[in-house]
């Protein structure tokens, strides 16, 4: 009489390497999403750091004091919250602007920077010192 059917063995063998298949799934899934949030994160502080550069500056000879999107009308207003949801400027956000030597409003310097998760900090200084 020919038996039918796969031996406990063969069903304990087929589940742990579906379960490694699974495992290894999620961990490159998650290293892609975490990946995709710091391209995020670069291109925001990217656009912030040109427009202040290219267009803020030259047309008021110094840097703001603080950073929103009012102040950079020039840049699409989504990129100043974080890919959690924060603002710039609120003690949660990925995102830091800091002025340098600043009277009243207007600065000399600036450093712009970003917490990545896959990497170190991204940081842009201003083109001044």
């Amino acid at each position: 009489m020919k038996h039918r059917g796969f031996t406990v063995i063969e069903l304990l063998g087929a589940i742990v390497l579906l379960l490694i298949i699974a495992g290894v799934f999620w961990s490159q899934k998650s290293n892609i999403e975490a990946s995709a949030r710091d391209d995020q994160r670069k291109t925001a502080i990217n656009a912030m750091y040109y427009s202040l550069e290219e267009v803020y500056y030259p047309a008021t000879k110094s840097y703001p004091k603080t950073l929103s999107s009012s102040i950079l009308p020039s840049v699409d207003k989504e990129l100043f919250t974080d890919p959690n949801g924060n603002k710039i400027g609120t003690a949660a956000s990925d995102y830091r602007y800091e002025g340098k030597n600043c009277t009243d409003d207007a600065c000399k310097s600036y450093v712009l920077r970003t917490t990545l998760e896959q990497e170190a900090d991204f940081i842009k200084n201003s083109r001044t010192k």
